[in-house]
């Protein structure tokens, strides 16, 4: 019977991995004991081992591509807390106001620092548009104009008007809600329930007609033109999802419009990445177009589904360079969240390039109108 170290040479051979190789996507081993780790726990473990420096990469991107496009994981059989993980999301609702609020606040309150210096000016924290810009630039002042170039689309795609009542669900350190109080003369609600984001968008947003309320979106009312959410449905759960949609329909206007701008997934899931869900997004589910649509049946048309994927590639790398530049300014964060923080980065940016995860935009409107609203926009 082959050995961990073995076998774990061997599926490294399927993805077209050499260990110790020049490769971009080739591996440098620094303890053979993290063979175990991960045919253990998978991708649980092959972060792991990253993180406490029992490997490296020559591009950690790269390699995490071959890793995600070969699907090594299928080969390896699940340890028994990987079971017990996809069971308790299964029976528990792991997004339930009280977690959903821990959840946002593991991820999004560690500092404003660290996100400062990662971030476009704005901090907008989603796939930027990079469809006009220069592919080949990847400077700070690029990554501002295309995540500019996102926030004038959703604006465009919701047809904003001077006056109209926006709400920004999931609405980060206010920077769309910003924009579109500058631009377009909206008067804008923004909710979020981690306090670091709260404060900074408050400030950020202080002489607009723009309201920024910590919440979370079930405690929501009032009545809204338009509604939008931007990287935040990730984090909703898939037993939330109807609750999602109807609280949307309570909230918008007859007449009006939302856009949901979602990281997806191929597949129809319950449960998240288990690396990602202990480090990264506690409760973290990627929707699929099929739980999407299944949640807003009945209630809603679905007018447009936009993939831009490929573009999150590009954002990533873009955020990885920023803070990897800047990392000596936060040296509160020791080594092991720095490694951490890398492979989230790149392991994303692997997952978008072998096109295993997607992101869409998604307009609706209230289903059986007498009369369309909505005009196709790219």
């Amino acid at each position: 019977m082959p050995d961990a170290k073995s076998t774990g040479l061997e599926l490294l051979s399927r993805a077209g991995v050499t260990v110790g190789g020049d490769a971009p996507h080739d591996i440098h081993i620094h303890d053979d004991g993290i063979w175990s780790h991960i045919l253990r726990d998978r991708e649980l473990g092959l972060g792991e081992t990253y993180m406490d420096g029992g490997w490296d990469a020559n591009r950690l991107d790269e390699f995490l591509t071959l890793v995600q496009t070969a699907d090594l994981r299928s080969l390896v059989t699940p340890s028994p807390q990987l079971f017990v993980l996809a069971a308790k999301s299964r029976i528990m609702n792991r997004q339930s106001r009280a977690r959903a609020r821990r959840n946002a606040r593991a991820h999004y309150n560690i500092g404003n620092d660290l996100y400062e210096r990662m971030l476009d000016k704005r901090m907008i924290y989603s796939c930027a548009y990079w469809k006009d810009t220069d592919h080949e630039v990847l400077d700070e002042g690029a990554l501002d104009a295309a995540q500019e170039a996102k926030l004038d689309l959703i604006c465009r795609k919701l047809g904003l008007e001077p006056g109209m009542t926006l709400l920004d669900v999931g609405c980060g350190w206010g920077g769309f809600a910003q924009f579109a109080a500058q631009r377009y003369q909206v008067e804008v609600t923004g909710v979020s329930p981690a306090e670091e984001q709260v404060s900074l968008a408050r400030q950020r947003c202080a002489d607009l007609p723009v309201r920024i309320v910590q919440a979370d979106y079930r405690e929501l009312d009032g009545a809204y033109d338009r509604i939008t959410s931007i990287g935040m449905m990730e984090h909703v759960g898939p037993k939330n999802l109807p609750t999602f949609f109807d609280k949307c329909r309570e909230l918008l206007d007859p007449d009006g419009m939302m856009l949901h701008h979602t990281i997806g997934s191929n597949d129809w899931q319950t449960s998240g990445d288990p690396w990602f869900d202990r480090y990264i997004f506690p409760g973290g589910v990627l929707p699929s177009l099929g739980q999407i649509a299944k949640a807003a049946q009945s209630h809603w048309s679905i007018e447009d589904v936009h993939n831009f994927g490929p573009y999150y590639t590009r954002t990533l790398l873009a955020w990885d360079a920023n803070i990897s530049a800047r990392w000596p300014e936060i040296p509160h964060y020791d080594e092991r969240f720095r490694r951490m923080w890398h492979y989230y980065l790149m392991s994303s940016a692997a997952g978008f390039r072998a096109r295993a995860i997607q992101l869409w935009q998604v307009v609706f409107t209230r289903a059986k109108r007498s009369r369309p609203i909505w005009t196709p926009i790219r």
